[in-house]
């Protein structure tokens, strides 16, 4: 359970990259484009809120 609960981010951001993939090449390049965007957002706000508990421990 704890390498679930340390690497869903990982998780949720390749799946999102196979998503926007899947859109791209089924001829919805816009929605590809913009759900592209979402592994980077992913892992910044993981990667923050892994600070942020850090920094409050």
């Amino acid at each position: 359970m704890k390498f679930l609960e340390k690497y869903y981010p990982l998780f949720l951001a390749f799946f999102s990259f196979l998503y926007s993939i899947y859109l791209w090449f089924t001829g919805n390049e816009l929605e590809g484009i913009y759900v592209g965007l979402w592994p980077i957002t992913i892992l910044g706000f993981a990667i923050a809120f892994r600070q942020r508990r850090k920094d409050s421990n």
